[in-house]
């Protein structure tokens, strides 16, 4: 399917080599013909010299048959103006913007264009792992009912078999230990510094340190 990504710079570049290696038919377009250089010599998408908010260029972008676009360039009105102009005008069904100011963002997310707010996320980056005892959400379903969150390895289970089913409802997925998630299925030991993945309800949040203590304490340590 054709894939549309506006900016070549190191997302939008990381962006167009990632989706071709997973087989897609992707368009990359940027302002700056140098931009380009961020690609392999055998990348083999196509490269538009131009501007993602110029029709001439997203039409030889493809953009009356993408199934997608990412607006990735450095300016969050380009970005937006891109984004509004394939969703109105090309009715491209999945656009997404990047956008510097978290306040714009907010806004453009009422209109009903997803945004990648990159300051939010970095910081929230930054707070996971300053506040390792605190959850973050990471998945939520479509009826709001099941998320996925991480949270630090409690100190309680360093040294001590990490148990899956925590309880009738809430699972231990997977764990990411120096960087490097692993699927749990049981055996493994907790290591201070593991972030866990854990599978519950929503209604069950409040109540997760309290499970993961019983969890600990059921396992016989």
């Amino acid at each position: 399917m054709r894939i549309i990504v506006v900016g070549c710079g190191r997302v939008g570049s990381e962006l167009g080599i990632n989706l071709r290696r997973s087989g897609h038919d992707v368009a990359v377009i940027d302002k700056n013909r140098r931009a380009f250089r961020r690609l392999p010599p055998e990348w083999g998408g196509t490269q538009i010299v131009g501007f993602g908010f110029d029709r001439d260029h997203l039409e030889a972008a493809g953009a009356k048959e993408a199934y997608a676009l990412a607006a990735v360039t450095s300016g969050d009105n380009s970005n937006i103006l891109t984004a509004r102009i394939a969703r109105e005008t090309y009715q491209i069904p999945n656009v997404v913007a990047r956008i510097y100011d978290p306040r714009r963002a907010l806004i453009y997310e009422r209109l009903g264009i997803p945004t990648v707010a990159t300051v939010p996320w970095t910081t929230d980056q930054v707070m996971r792992r300053m506040f390792p005892e605190r959850f973050a959400t990471e998945w939520t379903d479509s009826t709001g009912s099941l998320t996925l969150v991480e949270r630090g390895l409690p100190s309680a289970w360093a040294g001590r078999t990490l148990v899956p089913d925590i309880d009738d409802a809430v699972r231990l997925v997977a764990v990411t230990r120096d960087g490097k998630p692993v699927v749990t299925a049981g055996g493994l030991v907790g290591q201070e510094g593991d972030v866990l993945l854990l599978l519950a309800p929503v209604d069950a949040l409040p109540r997760l340190d309290t499970l993961l203590g019983g969890a600990a304490a059921a396992n016989g340590h």
